[in-house]
């Protein structure tokens, strides 16, 4: 069977690209094809990592469709300024990837596998800002705000045509967000606002599942997938999965060339049968609530709120009544960028908008609606081809029915966040980044308990921050 097809597309990059509305050249999607170079080696500035070819080692393991990697960042990033307190801490993570090709090891063509685990260390300066939503989206991974390890994906795609392909295992949900200008958190956006939809709050960070994609044609794919509704990333038992219901998500994703430039157009719509609390609660119940419910992807809100009514407002967790119950979820999203700027030639370079938006019913799920917009550019200073920046805005907003007695009692405010971020990202060489980057915050709590249990003010976060990636 020739499977040259699969060398002359990057299907594997769109098959699971389009689950959750990402550019079809995200090179760190889910397992797909990985591009590797003539050799790993060169001089030291220019090779594509820096431990180079390993004595030829690594160029044979990449002849014979075994890619390995190992990557870190570092994060130092600070409050100089409002939030609830001012201060700086260091954050990073590690990440070591595993990509095997079955047709380039002598097997069968149109299969790839990607296995990655990745460790987080550190302290972040979450509680410093007081916000909501995570100002660097590595800090809800593997665990929420705690230095962890874990295995975030292991997934195997087969293609059984160019235009139609399947693919299963643990889904690392985060690594498929990614589009022109957003969903990067290594060289993109830190704040995780700007990376994804909030309103897909619900969605598990890493999960088991499977699906399929339909691509038509080379400018437009349909893709669906159901994930286990409650998978996380230390949770590797794969009986446990779909025990409590599924998460389904289908999308489409169109590319379109107004006047010669780039861009896309994308829908997607979320659907759950996993039976959850219902955010609308009669008060006594606030306490279970906080003690039941889990948004990881809201830095687990929970108990810091119920610390709040355990200081302020005892009466709300007063004898707890039955729960009610939600027993399904939805949530849509839309979402385009488009470049209004490229270069003849050259499809890698220029600056264009994006723009996201998501909804949901606001029942179960936290947020009711959220949206990012900004500008982003590659390549747009002279003689830097591998640089990016991007400025940006993100508004989340918070269901009414999100613990409004105690919102109402202690002046919490809870009812909306907003973002401002800008970066620029240096290419300093092909295997290292270095991005600043600056962040304005105005924190969805009004108020929020200081290193002493007192209630304080939280003011407009001015934080900002280094990254640096290595590619080893």
């Amino acid at each position: 069977m020739d499977g040259s097809w699969i060398k002359s597309t990057c299907c594997a990059q769109a098959l699971l690209g389009s689950i959750l509305l990402i550019a079809p050249d995200a090179a760190r999607a889910q397992s797909g094809p990985v591009e590797t170079p003539p050799t790993w080696g060169g001089e030291v500035w220019s090779r594509p990592r820096l431990t180079g070819d390993w004595s030829g080692v690594r160029d044979h393991l990449g002849k014979k469709g075994v890619v390995l990697d190992v990557d870190a960042q570092m994060m130092p990033q600070g409050v100089v300024s409002g939030g609830k307190d001012t201060g700086m801490n260091f954050w990073g993570n590690a990440a070591y990837t595993l990509n095997l090709d079955s047709q380039k090891m002598g097997l069968w063509p149109g299969g790839f596998v990607k296995v990655q685990g990745l460790s987080s260390f550190g302290d972040s300066i979450f509680a410093d800002i007081g916000a909501v939503v995570p100002a660097n989206e590595t800090w809800v991974f593997p665990e929420v705000n705690e230095p962890s390890s874990a295995l975030m994906s292991a997934t195997f795609t087969q293609f059984l045509s160019p235009k139609f392909g399947m693919f299963g295992g643990k889904i690392n949900t985060l690594d498929l967000a990614f589009t022109r200008f957003t969903g990067d958190y290594r060289s993109q956006f830190l704040n995780l606002g700007m990376n994804i939809p909030m309103a897909e709050a619900l969605v598990p960070i890493s999960a088991f599942g499977g699906g399929a994609v339909f691509m038509p044609s080379e400018s437009l794919n349909f893709s669906a997938l159901v994930v286990d509704p409650s998978g996380t990333p230390t949770d590797n038992d794969v009986t446990d999965a779909f025990s409590d219901g599924i998460m389904g998500i289908a999308a489409g994703k169109l590319n379109i060339k107004p006047f010669g430039r780039d861009g896309q157009q994308r829908l997607t719509g979320l659907w759950s049968n996993k039976e959850r609390v219902s955010l609308i609660q009669d008060p006594s119940n606030i306490g279970q609530f906080l003690l039941t419910e889990r948004f990881p992807l809201l830095g687990n809100p929970g108990p810091i709120l119920r610390r709040l009514a355990e200081r302020f407002a005892p009466a709300l967790l007063n004898p707890v009544q039955p729960l009610n119950r939600e027993d399904s979820t939805w949530g849509v999203a839309y979402g385009f960028d488009q470049y209004f700027w490229q270069p003849d030639n050259d499809p890698k370079r220029g600056i264009g908008l994006f723009f996201n938006f998501g909804a949901t019913d606001g029942d179960a799920n936290p947020v009711k609606y959220s949206f990012n917009l900004g500008i982003g550019g590659n390549g747009i200073v002279p003689g830097r081809p591998d640089d990016n920046f991007g400025i940006g805005w993100a508004r989340t907003e918070f269901s009414d029915n999100f613990v409004p007695a105690l919102r109402q009692t202690l002046d919490l405010g809870l009812d909306h966040e907003d973002a401002v971020e800008m970066y620029y990202n240096a290419a300093i060489t092909p295997w290292a980044n270095l991005t600043l980057d600056l962040q304005v915050i105005n924190p969805g709590l009004n108020r929020a308990l200081d290193s002493n249990d007192n209630l304080t003010d939280v003011g407009t976060a001015v934080v900002v921050g280094l990254r640096s990636y290595m590619r080893f």
